[in-house]
């Protein structure tokens, strides 16, 4: 029983940054934009957040700078799909370009370096009374780090916020009609922005866990595809937060499980896929089994053109 409870804390820290990516991809979909550049995002946070983390050993200041670089990425997106109404996709994909190159030139004088004590200590394991006395699951999600807390209560902010608000409702009209939602005096472009920069923010709190707590120290290309499986786990969720939870820990699990299996005759490179694989195989099965209740956002991916309406 022991390892089956190390396993699923594993899984949980491993899963983490998917669940801040995921999340904010989420709320960026929601609003009807697809934002391809998560990987991007992710590695600017990563990258801006360790880096004050290290000069100022302030957990708090990283994880602000972190949002920050995470909301710029997004807010240049924001600007050239929203104002300039430039093609999503292309915007997207240069974005992770962008931050893929912002964070290697950024973080090429500290490559190596690893996080202060200070933030170590910051984010060390917190066992909640009760909670984590719990069989099995106890230990797996209540003796564990702030970090992780933060994400499960994001996870419900956002729930409570999409579905039992009226801005959150509104989010969901922009998404799904903005033509209709314009008509009834939303301010299509403000909602889309703001949203756009949340999703961006908690993209980059993902990326400051690789690098703060989940290596903890700087290396290039940290996120090392988590950006496009978090894309993927937006469809597997069926864009609800409460679902991208489970999705983003069972991927950790799958990503961490190359570590539990030493079987000589099964090739790391092979255990290094698997968390890819099944992200196809479940889009591939997502595509064939339609469903109403899991259908995107409908004006999705597609441009607003406040004159036509």
């Amino acid at each position: 029983m022991e390892w089956i409870t190390n396993f699923l804390v594993a899984a949980v820290v491993a899963g983490t940054p998917l669940l801040f990516a995921t999340l904010g991809e989420i709320i960026t979909e929601k609003a009807g934009n697809l934002n391809l550049g998560v990987e991007g995002m992710m590695l600017m946070g990563a990258v801006i957040g360790f880096i004050i983390g290290l000069k100022t050993e302030n957990a708090i200041m990283a994880l602000l700078a972190a949002m920050a670089a995470g909301a710029l990425g997004a807010f240049i997106y924001a600007f050239l799909t929203v104002s300039l109404k430039a093609n999503q996709n292309v915007t997207g994909l240069t974005l992770t370009i962008f931050g893929s190159g912002f964070s290697s030139f950024v973080g090429k004088s500290v490559v190596g370096q690893v996080t202060p004590d200070s933030i170590k200590n910051f984010f060390r394991p917190i066992e909640i009374p009760i909670l984590s006395d719990i069989p099995i699951l106890g230990k797996a999600l209540f003796s564990q780090d702030l970090f992780i807390y933060m994400g499960y209560l994001c996870t419900i902010i956002l729930t409570i916020y999409l579905y039992n608000t009226n801005l959150g409702l509104n989010l969901t009209a922009v998404g799904e009609n903005p033509s209709a939602a314009a008509s009834a005096s939303i301010n299509i472009e403000l909602y889309k922005y703001i949203h756009i920069l949340l999703g961006g923010a908690l993209c980059g709190l993902g990326g400051a866990y690789l690098s703060l707590v989940y290596v903890p120290a700087w290396q290039e290309n940290i996120t090392a595809g988590r950006g496009w499986i978090a894309v993927a786990l937006v469809v597997f969720a069926a864009w609800r937060p409460n679902k991208a939870i489970i999705g983003a820990y069972l991927f950790g699990g799958l990503d961490i499980i190359r570590f539990r299996i030493t079987n000589p005759f099964i090739s790391i490179y092979f255990m290094d896929m698997i968390p890819y694989v099944v992200t196809i195989v479940i889009l591939v099965f997502i595509g064939i089994r339609k469903s109403t209740r899991n259908a995107p956002p409908k004006s999705l991916g597609m441009l607003y053109f406040s004159e036509e309406r």
